[in-house]
């Protein structure tokens, strides 16, 4: 992830689990925060899950204490065993990190920007912020092979 134009800003953002035990350094985080409604995050952590996309330059220390779920074929989620709190979500073939906003200590600067899976999202619950909003289609539609 670099800094231009039509890229999002990033800058070095360390955080913790609950508990302490993993604790993480993304070294390019966005700026930029997007929820995604999927009914996957929204059974993995009771709503929607928001996060920063921190690209593959990340440190994380503790990894003994972390579970990792591998919840499709091209995707795993991990929490810390120890408190259970939700950490990330990592793309398989890319390595690249979707880390829960909440547990970086310094959430100044952020902007919440994104929504996907819009279409799956419940009536029960609305964010006033305007977003870009992408349903699952579209945002699959971005990760799909190139035709030969």
């Amino acid at each position: 992830m670099t800094d231009g134009p039509n890229l999002p800003e990033t800058s070095e953002r360390k955080g913790h689990c609950l508990c302490g035990a993993v604790q993480i350094t993304a070294h390019q985080a966005s700026k930029d925060v997007g929820a995604c409604h999927c009914g996957m995050c929204r059974r993995w952590g009771g709503g929607p899950f928001i996060e920063l996309d921190c690209g593959a330059d990340v440190t994380v220390t503790g990894e003994d204490n972390i579970t990792v779920y591998s919840s499709s074929e091209w995707a795993e989620r991990c929490f810390c065993k120890t408190c259970g709190a939700n950490l990330f979500y990592r793309l398989k073939e890319t390595g690249q990190y979707m880390i829960a906003a909440g547990i970086f200590d310094d959430q100044d600067g952020l902007t919440f920007k994104t929504q996907v899976f819009i279409d799956e999202k419940p009536s029960y619950y609305n964010f006033a912020e305007k977003t870009d909003n992408m349903t699952g289609d579209e945002l699959m539609a971005m990760f799909a092979p190139e035709p030969e």
